[in-house]
């Protein structure tokens, strides 16, 4: 299933923290986009829902709803610099 790196745990406590958000329940969702087998991504705060399976990772819950949970198998969400300045999240596969 999706695992954080430390960054992007940071970096979501931190944007809760903005939010006025105590507890951050972190929802990411994947789906095939192309026959090649590329997948989008999107996440955002959200509520849990019963269906949810939940990924405690460094202190953030992360949700991942039935539909997502084959496209985020071996799945990091990192939070880097790709450029001076500039940090964004990123997804992408664990090795192996």
């Amino acid at each position: 299933m999706i695992q954080l790196t430390p960054a992007a745990v940071r970096q979501v406590i931190a944007a809760a923290e903005d939010a006025g958000i105590e507890e951050p329940l972190l929802r990411v969702a994947a789906r095939s986009v192309g026959e090649d087998g590329s997948v989008e991504f999107g996440m955002g705060f959200d509520e849990r829902r019963e269906q949810d399976e939940e990924v405690l990772c460094y202190g953030v819950t992360v949700l991942v709803s039935p539909p997502s949970r084959a496209a985020l198998e071996g799945v990091i969400l990192d939070y880097v610099e790709l450029s001076p300045g500039e940090f964004h999240f990123v997804f992408g596969q664990t090795a192996g």
